[in-house]
C-alpha cells in the first residue's frame, strides 16, 4: 500500500484475494481498499500519538440526515457518550476539496460536533465550529484528546 503523512504502524494484513486488514477498534478483519488503509492508519495515529480511547471511537456510524440515512467513516464520543468529532476518509488520489467538506457537514447536521476531520492520508484537515457564530476554524493540528 501507498506510504501516508502518517507515523508507520504494524498490521496484520491477511494473504488472501482481496486481501484483508485486522481493524483493532471493530475486532475484525475487513477488506483492504485504499481508503480502508487511509483509515486503518489515521485511526492508529489517533490512539497511539493523540491517545484517543479505542472505547471512544465507533466505525461507520450510520445516521439520519433529512430523512436519508448516510455513513460517515467514524466518530470519536466523550464518556458520556456525546459525539465530539466526525471523521470523514478518502483514498490517497482523492483530493480534499469543498466537496468532501459538504459531505462531512451534512452529517454534522446530525450529529452538532464541535470537530470535523478529513483525510486522505496524505493531506488532514480539521476544524472547529463556533454553532453560536455559525462559523468554523480551522485548527493546525488534529488535538489531543483530553483537548476535546
Amino acid at each position: 500500500m501507498l506510504e501516508l503523512n502518517l507515523p508507520f504502524y504494524e498490521f496484520k494484513i491477511s494473504d488472501e484475494t482481496p486481501a484483508r486488514i485486522f481493524d483493532a477498534i471493530r475486532k475484525k478483519y475487513v477488506i483492504l481498499t485504499p481508503e480502508e488503509w487511509v483509515r486503518q492508519n489515521f485511526m492508529q495515529f489517533l490512539l497511539c500519538e493523540k491517545k484517543y480511547p479505542a472505547s471512544l471511537l465507533l466505525i461507520e456510524k450510520t445516521l439520519r440526515v433529512h430523512k436519508m440515512h448516510k455513513r460517515c467513516d467514524a466518530v470519536v464520543y466523550n464518556n458520556q457518550g456525546n459525539p465530539l468529532m466526525i471523521l470523514e476518509f478518502k483514498k490517497p488520489d482523492i483530493s480534499i476539496n469543498q466537496k468532501v467538506f459538504d459531505q462531512i457537514a451534512r452529517y454534522n447536521i446530525a450529529l452538532r460536533v464541535k470537530y470535523l476531520t478529513v483525510s486522505n492520508g496524505l493531506n488532514h484537515y480539521c476544524c472547529s465550529i463556533d454553532f453560536e457564530k455559525n462559523s468554523y476554524t480551522f485548527i493546525e493540528q488534529i488535538p489531543e484528546y483530553e483537548m476535546l
